[in-house]
């Protein structure tokens, strides 16, 4: 498995998580996040996401993104330590806005 993978996991169809009702969270910092971000998106600074989890739905499918995919790649890993099963590294936010 290549760096890339253990990033960002399988490639996922993240036009159909979204249709299907996934919630996009965005762990950039409120000023990144002011400056643009994925029409819904839920912002939530990676440093507090510890704090915040009962925000979420652990039922619901989440799609990570930040700037560059580093820190989402950071949420996606404390999410599903924290028992959310169905997470997924979407990275920078306007890679994965091209996307969807």
């Amino acid at each position: 498995m290549g760096l890339l993978s253990k990033l960002f996991g399988p490639k996922a169809d993240f036009a159909a998580l979204v249709k299907a009702g996934a919630t996009i969270l965005d762990v950039r910092t409120p000023e990144e996040f002011k400056r643009g971000h994925i029409k819904g998106a839920v912002n939530i600074p990676l440093q507090n996401l510890h704090n915040q989890f009962n925000r979420l739905n652990k039922e619901k499918t989440i799609i990570t993104c930040c700037a560059s995919g580093m820190r989402s790649a950071s949420a996606k890993s404390m999410l599903k330590s924290a028992g959310f099963s169905d997470v997924h590294n979407g990275g920078g936010w306007m890679s994965l806005n091209s996307k969807i």
